[in-house]
């Protein structure tokens, strides 16, 4: 089951678990659609592996199955 977790690594955005906008690569690394579009270009940089849209958990799933509230933050280095 995936982890939703609730922010970009890179920007710190918000990223609910029910609404469009998050994508993640094959090890669940999270970035939002700015991030992914900008400066990744549609790669994690963490695994160097394609960024995907994140599928949404909506309704009674995501009250059975709640979305993490841990976050990340992996600044980019300048």
């Amino acid at each position: 089951m995936l982890e939703m977790r609730p922010n970009c690594e890179r920007c710190d955005t918000d990223l609910p678990p029910d609404e469009v906008g998050a994508f993640i690569c094959s090890f669940e690394c999270t970035f939002c659609s700015d991030c992914m579009d900008g400066p990744l270009d549609g790669r994690c940089p963490n695994c160097g592996g394609d960024l995907e849209p994140r599928p949404m958990r909506q309704g009674q799933a995501l009250v059975a199955y709640s979305a993490s509230t841990t976050r990340r933050l992996n600044k980019p280095k300048e």
